[in-house]
């Protein structure tokens, strides 16, 4: 939204700063538990009646190190998931949050010695020009070899040509993706009825060990209940000729126009 055109036309502008971070940071959980036990594949073989065990080997989550890399109230959430699950956990923020630190023992380090260090990195940082491939290939080089990677932020996060070189090398182990660089004019709608044209999509569907969503981690009813909810509160507040909170000011404005 161009905040600054929309206040000079007298539009005001609100969103929904929050909904459930839960419905995102479980969707991540969901997506390292589903490519580590290799759920799709052991779906897939039980419905062909094959019962064997030999692809299917998984590892334990528990007393892993998984690296969040964005720390806020997304990362926040999944740092107390995995807090449970008994993992060691690292952390990247260019604003630390001691508290994680407090209560789940999460310790900051730089980019660099999370991804040498950890076994599953989750992406949960903002797109900004900074973070904008803050994994790209040089960063997966430095990963260990065969670990996880997840991402339910923001596709162009990551470099995902790298992402897929570094699966097909082995560098990679796992690659789960609810948001995807391309997905634009993609997502959201239903392409069945013709052949898909996105190389890129079409590789990473097919590989095994990697796992892509449609951008559904926010789908839950929690979390759709509660963006109706916040949406009809701004409203009722501008109806009711008060501001409300989640109103977004142009940068150099402190208040929004009458």
């Amino acid at each position: 939204m161009d905040l600054p055109v929309a206040h000079r036309l007298g539009l005001r502008v609100a969103n929904v700063p929050h909904y459930s971070p839960f419905a995102i940071a479980e969707h991540a959980l969901a997506l390292m538990l589903a490519l580590n036990r290799r759920l799709l594949q052991a779906s897939a073989q039980m419905r062909r009646a094959d019962f064997r065990l030999d692809n299917l080997v998984g590892f334990d989550l528990h007393g892993k190190t998984v690296g969040i890399i964005g720390c806020g109230t997304i990362g926040g959430t999944l740092a107390g998931l995995l807090h449970g699950f008994g993992c060691r956990l690292l952390g990247y923020d260019i604003q630390p949050d001691a508290e994680l630190t407090h209560r789940y023992g999460l310790t900051y380090v730089s980019l660099d010695e999370l991804c040498a260090q950890a076994d599953v990195i989750s992406l949960h940082a903002p797109l900004t020009p900074a973070t904008r491939h803050i994994l790209n290939a040089a960063q997966l080089a430095r990963t260990k070899r065969g670990a996880m990677l997840i991402n339910t932020g923001r596709g162009a996060l990551l470099d995902t040509e790298a992402a897929l070189a570094a699966l097909e090398s082995g560098q990679l182990g796992y690659l789960g993706l609810d948001v995807y660089e391309h997905e634009k004019g993609l997502f959201f709608n239903d392409h069945s009825q013709q052949p898909l044209q996105d190389a890129l999509l079409v590789c990473l569907l097919a590989h095994p060990n990697a796992l892509v969503t449609g951008h559904q981690g926010f789908l839950t009813h929690d979390a759709l209940t509660s963006i109706a909810t916040t949406s009809l509160e701004n409203l009722s507040c501008w109806l009711a000729g008060q501001p409300t909170p989640n109103e977004l000011a142009p940068p150099t404005q402190m208040a929004v126009p009458a």
